[in-house]
């Protein structure tokens, strides 16, 4: 297989999947919405106090992100299962980890990367401290494509189960946390002045990690489920 044919094949796969996220923009829009109901009923629940909100901003902004992420995980390979093409992207002449990276791309920047470019009107909302922001955009940035990333494997483990929305859940959630350890730490670590950058350097040797891993792992998943 050829360079040329492997992007050929990635343009072809991310059109796809773009013109499928138009297609059902109303569910693609679902974790936006949901992040910001949840950040928005804090400051109703709690009070408007400054002090209290922002001291409880980053893991307030880090929950209601990754819990967004888990809404959309169900769905990440079911259309393609019931329509048959995750069987067709299994006999394509490139290799399946290509094909779900492209997968797992496309579905961060249509479900994570908008969270990240709203999260300084979110932060704005809970009263984050302005000097933070830089810390809680790279922590976001990082993490998100991880959860992302760790979410395509959990997903593909239960591609073969139908209405595996609450195991999915169950299974994912272990994984998930120490991304939100480190990501909602960093920031928390970077407002008491202590040192922060070891966690978003943690955060970024895991996403090195799973970036070639994650895809290989998703790609047995599916061959065991669909075999």
């Amino acid at each position: 297989m050829s360079v040329a044919s492997a992007w050929d094949a990635a343009r072809a796969q991310a059109r796809r999947d773009l013109q499928l996220v138009w297609r059902r923009r109303g569910d693609a829009a679902q974790p936006l919405l949901f992040t910001v109901m949840v950040v928005a009923l804090f400051p109703l629940a709690l009070g408007a106090e400054p002090e209290q909100l922002a001291r409880i901003a980053p893991a307030v902004l880090w929950v209601a992100v990754l819990l967004a992420g888990l809404l959309t995980l169900d769905s990440l390979y079911r259309s393609d299962v019931e329509d048959g093409s995750l069987e067709q992207m299994l006999l394509a002449p490139v290799p399946l980890a290509w094909l779900l990276t492209v997968r797992v791309a496309v579905h961060w920047a249509t479900t994570a990367l908008p969270l990240v470019l709203l999260a300084p009107v979110l932060a704005e909302l809970m009263y984050l401290p302005r000097e933070l922001l830089p810390v809680l955009l790279v922590s976001l940035a990082l993490g998100t494509p991880l959860l992302s990333l760790l979410g395509a494997v959990v997903a593909a483990l239960t591609v073969g189960i139908r209405r595996s929305g609450m195991l999915l859940a169950l299974l994912a959630l272990p994984l998930f946390l120490p991304v939100l350890v480190f990501g909602a730490g960093s920031v928390m670590a970077a407002a008491q002045g202590l040192p922060w950058a070891g966690a978003l350097l943690l955060l970024a040797a895991g996403l090195a990690l799973a970036l070639v891993l994650a895809p290989l792992a998703a790609a047995a998943a599916i061959r065991i489920a669909l075999t």
